[in-house]
């Protein structure tokens, strides 16, 4: 393993953080997991947009500073947090997108089924309940959602993703802003337009042949609305979410019930089982 390759992918990441505006200041912590046991991490009190390979940290799975001349970012356990969860991530990003930041927020939920590139990489993009940032109990928050989704928005703070390289953990934010950017554009035109419920899941049946996951469809959810944001629903009114800027989507089709003509073809066949089993004896 390069490590020094690897201090100098946390320090590209962060520049292109700070050039698009997802990082003011000393904002954003960047981090990038090197064995089981050690992660390199960017440092606290330093702009993203200018750090050099040399102020790199390296610390354990517990937060302590092992290396470095700068001091590990104040904000490493809610990183370290996700690691552990998800021993697969290798990298994790944490800034303040302004757009999906203004969800933050507002505690305003991301409506689905709206952008096809959207179903496909993130799907339904939770919020957290808010804590005081840098905190074990900041970074617990991401707990209840970090297994169905790559990017989680923290109440009143900024975003958090994470995948298999710095680059891929950066993606989803990228993708997640320029999404929330184009929401409220096209609220700003008049309404926003949902693909609807059969759209939608041709989209999902795409995301599984290419070998993404959705939390959509896993075990559990097989009867939820798809576009109904269903899949968080239920940690809302816990973390202080409630949709009042954008409409709910159209509810998805349900099974037509049953015809009396349908129930009494049933009873028939049911009737006639029974009377054929009770002659065979």
């Amino acid at each position: 393993m390069n490590v020094f390759r690897l201090k100098q992918d946390i320090c590209e990441i962060g520049q292109r953080i700070y050039n698009r505006g997802f990082a003011a200041a000393n904002d954003g912590n960047i981090s990038i997991r090197i064995s089981d046991t050690e992660v390199l991490c960017s440092p606290t009190m330093i702009s993203k947009g200018f750090m050099k390979p040399e102020d790199i940290c390296l610390i354990d799975m517990d937060g302590k500073q092992l290396a470095g001349h700068r001091k590990r970012s104040s904000e490493a356990l809610l990183h370290l947090a996700i690691m552990k969860a998800r021993p697969e991530v290798k990298s994790v990003v944490h800034c303040h997108p302004p757009h999906a930041t203004a969800f933050a927020i507002a505690r305003e939920p991301i409506p689905q089924c709206v952008l096809p590139e959207v179903e496909v990489f993130l799907g339904d993009v939770p919020i957290t309940q808010y804590e005081t940032p840098g905190s074990q109990s900041f970074a617990d928050t991401i707990l209840p959602f970090v297994h169905k989704s790559n990017v989680i928005i923290l109440a009143n703070h900024g975003t958090v993703s994470f995948g298999e390289t710095v680059e891929r953990a950066y993606w989803w934010t990228e993708i997640l802003d320029a999404y929330c950017r184009m929401l409220m554009l096209a609220r700003d035109l008049g309404r926003v337009q949902y693909l609807g419920h059969e759209k939608t899941k041709e989209l999902l049946d795409l995301k599984t042949k290419w070998g993404f996951t959705d939390a959509r469809l896993q075990p559990g959810m097989e009867n939820c609305d798809i576009c109904a944001n269903d899949v968080f629903r239920d940690s809302w009114a816990k973390a202080g979410v409630e949709r009042k800027a954008f409409d709910a989507p159209p509810p998805a089709p349900t099974a037509a019930p049953a015809t009396s003509n349908d129930q009494e073809a049933l009873i028939q066949a049911i009737t006639e089982r029974v009377l054929a089993a009770l002659q065979s004896k």
